[in-house]
């Protein structure tokens, strides 16, 4: 068994450089590991009693479905599970060449960088593992890059201490992820009040915002530990 004190699960949306999105999210649920049984069972028991052995996904949320995603949402806020993410708004404005050595690849590792460590929320004499949905072939190097990423800050002594991919219907944690994930990048990209917004989404929106006390598409307060979003937007180029 790893010896980690926290277990992070990320998960990503509308991430690749050429999506047609102006948006980009990144986010984690960090799980304490004293407490990560308990949580992946309680989590497992409100699914079946809403019937639903599938997996959660935020392209799942319907008007039929809106009391088991409310009830996640009430059960994340009275749980000692944590949410960070990191917002990326107008992704179509960066300027890779200037910022990023010409790399869009680069710049999504800036992405994941900030969102697990952010000296604020991240005791560094806390160990981590981290968990990453897998998305594409590229889900191997992405792990070896981050981790040398990380020695190379900590000179060797990085507190993350465990990378792995994982597929997210091996874990409820990776679902949760996506949900609220999903929520953020939705209300960013103005979806709320598209002319084919879905109201189970909007409603599902509105209840995290009340639960959160933040709106989604804007940034939290950087201390903030519960449901925190830092907010990105590039700087203009002139």
């Amino acid at each position: 068994m790893l010896d980690v004190d926290y277990k992070l699960f990320c998960d990503e949306s509308c991430h690749l450089e050429r999506d047609n999105s102006p948006v980009m999210t990144v986010g984690h649920i960090k799980v304490p590991t004293v407490n990560y049984d308990l949580y992946k069972q309680e989590l497992k028991k409100i699914k079946y009693q809403f019937h639903s052995p599938f997996d959660l996904k935020w392209s799942h949320v319907s008007k039929a479905k809106l009391p088991l995603y409310k009830s996640l949402i009430d059960y994340f806020f009275s749980s000692e599970l944590e949410f960070r993410s990191v917002l990326v708004k107008y992704k179509d404005k960066l300027d890779h060449s200037q910022f990023n050595q010409g790399s869009h690849d680069n710049f999504y590792y800036k992405m994941v960088y900030f969102l697990l460590y952010n000296p604020l929320t991240t005791a560094a004499d806390k160990k981590y593992a981290v968990y990453l949905d897998i998305k594409d072939t590229k889900s191997k190097s992405k792990l070896i890059k981050l981790e040398d990423v990380f020695n190379n800050k900590f000179s060797g002594q990085s507190p993350f201490k465990h990378f792995q991919s994982i597929n997210s219907a091996e874990s409820v944690f990776l679902q949760l992820a996506d949900l609220f994930i999903g929520a953020i990048t939705y209300k960013a990209r103005n979806f709320c009040n598209s002319k084919g917004k879905s109201l189970a989404k909007n409603s599902f929106i509105d209840y995290l915002e009340l639960k959160s006390g933040y709106s989604l598409d804007e940034g939290t307060e950087p201390w903030e530990k519960k449901f925190n979003i830092f907010d990105h937007q590039p700087k203009r180029i002139l």
